[in-house]
């Protein structure tokens, strides 16, 4: 048993959630496929953690097991990048992108044909969840180990919540400052050299082999160039190409935009060439390394808002684009979230920009949307609509893959401008259906409801297109509206015609999917990972905790499948309304820990006996979330926003929380209960998913019915209406 519970407790808990955050990035940004799957990784950590507590009381020393595993995680972790990157002609991925019913990014770009060996992603998948699992085992018992040693349960309960809300602000640090693995994994081998014996030389001979691994998986894996770590990836940049990449993903090519930057300038061209007037007040969300930055200010713009969320691709676009587009002091620089500075910002744009807006990152591991999710829906359109001057223009590009998700843009922009945006492909087609891919083709969407659109609409109807030449200097000399081709060196641009048909489905704030073509779990690769995920969770399960030796408390299994999705609702919830930054989420689940505290301290002094009451509040808590449409606090005044937002968020965290520290506090064997709360959050991070069908509204009354099963499948020992 712990010699010093106390201390233990909270080192442990401080490990378990420092070490989960870390893993969590280390994976994504060394195996590709998991980039889009953190929560695999997530998931992993909890079964682990899960197993390990429900082991607490067996004579094996799991955690002597940790260091080992890790250095096998992290070196699979290496290889696999490796293979993958060594063996790029040879190697496929499969990921279910040939269904057309979800745009999955960072491996489309290799086809499966004969020549390459095809891995299932599942594959894949399910060794690292594997993996990940079985390392954090160890640590699990040896929490589990320090709650039986502590006869306060609540008390204990609370100096766990200490421990991690300091591995949250601990890691929220390192991230601020910008530190690489090799930062993130020092402190974790210490302190899991502290539990598993700094003594034994295959313990401390494992730890310098881990760190020695996650100084090549910091350092030296170059695919595109020495790599940076923001808060969001692994930042890479390449000088002979001049591309940027994130996660081994690229991202971004600096241009310089006067020599090369065509495609940059054709909003503005188009506008000045239909007689419109000069767009001086542009806002660009997606701003980057400042491509767009430049051709709104060689455009003659006379104010930029450029707002961009990662401060190191900010930083490179400061010190490494040609035209130094960052340095004019036209520009205002924003770091920030795209949609919640739409929202706040009291300025108004003749022009808004989303530029080539695609984040190649999940915003956290507790749900599957990107950063970028809740700038598509129509609610975000609106924002925009309100930041336009009554002649203003709203302007999309990118490489959106799929036909129908083109369609989705161009029905939502026009119902919410009321007129047609004007679409144009590149290279160009004459029509675009939901069933055409897309691929290789860069497309623009126009929108507003205004006379530059209509004039520009007016000049393609009377038999026009718009001629451009590669070199921008000649398209700006010369009206580039015209019947007829100036020279031999300019291409024919006309607009396509978007069918609408079977484009029914629009993104919401509630569903912003716009990568996934209908309402459902997609069989690849969503459905088989979930699959994979639970079969592999039931035998790590079987294997380590046999039930006939430690029977699970199902209350306290059904209580922690609920929070996960109460969580999860909160972390979308408050990304929605104040932004999808990395410091947005951590507030939100430092807040969260801040909430179980004070539930625990409520316990403490009060002593509830019937939880009855607290059920009830819980559930009607949870039924306001579901029913009352997050575009409802959209409408508030900010200071109501925040405190409107913080009630309906936090107090069924905090009703919650009053329940469990309830049960918990008369647990009899804390660590199978605690385990099985544990284990319960695997179910509710797998249920997340069905936030695909049915939004994330919805998901509430999941949670409401797994809090109604923690109250019917309550131990029957317990006295009627009390506490187990």
């Amino acid at each position: 048993m712990p010699r010093r519970p106390y201390v233990e407790l909270f080192l442990i808990s401080f490990l378990i959630l420092f070490l989960e955050l870390a893993t969590i990035r280390f994976f994504a940004a060394t195996v590709v496929f998991l980039t889009f799957f953190t929560n695999i990784v997530l998931l992993a950590c909890f079964l682990g953690m899960s197993v390990g507590l429900l082991t607490s009381g067996r004579p094996q020393n799991h955690v002597r097991m940790v260091l080992p595993l890790l250095l096998i995680s992290l070196a699979t972790a290496i290889l696999t990048h490796l293979a993958y990157w060594q063996w790029a002609a040879r190697v496929s991925v499969a990921v279910g992108q040939a269904s057309q019913q979800m745009i999955y990014f960072g491996t489309e770009n290799r086809p499966a044909d004969p020549t390459r060996w095809v891995i299932p992603i599942w594959l894949i998948a399910g060794a690292f969840f594997a993996l990940i699992a079985a390392t954090f085992v160890g640590l699990g018992q040896v929490m589990g180990r320090a709650f039986e040693a502590i006869e306060n349960r609540v008390a204990a309960y609370s100096v766990d919540v200490l421990g991690s809300l300091t591995g949250i602000a601990a890691f929220a640090a390192m991230s601020w400052f910008e530190l690489p693995p090799t930062a993130w994994f020092a402190p974790a081998l210490l302190l899991v050299l502290y539990f598993a014996g700094w003594r034994r030389p295959v313990q401390v001979a494992a730890a310098v082999a881990a760190m020695l691994l996650a100084a090549i998986g910091s350092h030296a894996l170059l695919v595109n160039g020495p790599p940076s770590w923001s808060p969001y990836y692994k930042v890479a940049y390449s000088p002979a190409q001049r591309t940027i990449s994130t996660n081994d993903i690229g991202h971004q090519h600096i241009q310089n935009v006067a020599l090369e930057g065509t495609a940059y300038l054709m909003p503005y061209l188009l506008n000045r060439d239909a007689g419109g007037a000069p767009l001086a007040d542009v806002m660009i969300i997606g701003a980057g390394n400042g491509n767009d930055v430049s051709a709104a200010l060689q455009s003659g713009a006379t104010h930029v808002d450029a707002v961009e969320i990662d401060p190191v691709i900010l930083g490179l676009g400061r010190r490494i684009h040609p035209e130094r587009p960052y340095s004019d002091a036209r520009v205002a620089v924003q770091l920030d979230d795209g949609r919640a500075f739409a929202r706040r910002t009291e300025r108004k744009y003749d022009l808004a920009v989303y530029a080539l807006v695609d984040s190649l990152v999940l915003h956290s591991g507790y749900s599957s949307l990107r950063l970028e999710n809740f700038l598509f829906t129509r609610e975000a359109f609106e924002d925009i609509k309100r930041t336009l001057k009554p002649d203003g223009l709203f302007v999309m590009y990118n490489y959106y893959r799929e036909g129908w998700v083109v369609g989705r843009l161009a029905k939502t922009a026009e119902q919410v401008f009321g007129a047609k945006p004007v679409v144009i492909s590149l290279p160009p087609r004459d029509s675009i259906s939901a069933t055409d891919s897309q691929a290789g083709h860069i497309t623009f969407l126009i929108a507003g409801d205004s006379k530059r659109l209509e004039a520009i609409r007016a000049r393609f109807a009377k038999g026009d297109a718009f001629w451009a030449n590669l070199l921008p200097a000649e398209s700006k000399a010369i009206n580039g509206l015209r019947a007829s081709s100036p020279g031999s060196d300019w291409f024919r641009i006309t607009p396509s015609r978007v069918d609408l048909e079977g484009v029914d489905l629009l993104p919401s704030d509630d569903w912003p999917q716009l990568y996934l073509r209908a309402r459902e779990i997609p069989w690849a690769p969503i459905g088989q990972g979930m699959l994979v995920m639970a079969v592999l969770s039931a035998l790590i399960m079987l294997a380590f905790v046999p039930l006939r030796r430690a029977r699970p408390n199902m209350q306290m299994f059904f209580l922690g499948a609920g929070f996960m999705l109460l969580e999860t609702k909160g972390v979308v919830h408050m990304a929605l309304l104040f932004g999808s930054t990395w410091i947005v989420n951590s507030i939100v689940f430092f807040a969260i820990l801040v909430m179980i505290l004070l539930a625990n301290l409520y316990v403490v002094r009060m002593r509830p006996q019937r939880l009855g009451r607290w059920y009830a509040l819980l559930v009607a808590a949870l039924l306001v979330n579901a029913l009352v449409p997050m575009n409802l606090f959209l409408s508030l005044a900010p200071a109501a926003r925040v405190a409107a937002s913080c009630l309906v968020v936090f107090l069924p965290v905090f009703f919650a929380g009053v329940i469990f520290a309830s049960v918990f506090r008369d647990s009899r064997q804390p660590g199978i209960d605690f385990g099985s709360n544990v284990a319960g959050i695997v179910l509710g991070g797998l249920s997340e998913q069905l936030s695909l069908v049915l939004g994330f509204n919805y998901l509430i009354l999941v949670a409401i019915a797994y809090y109604l099963l923690s109250l019917v499948l309550r131990p029957g020992t317990a006295p009627a209406g009390a506490a187990p």
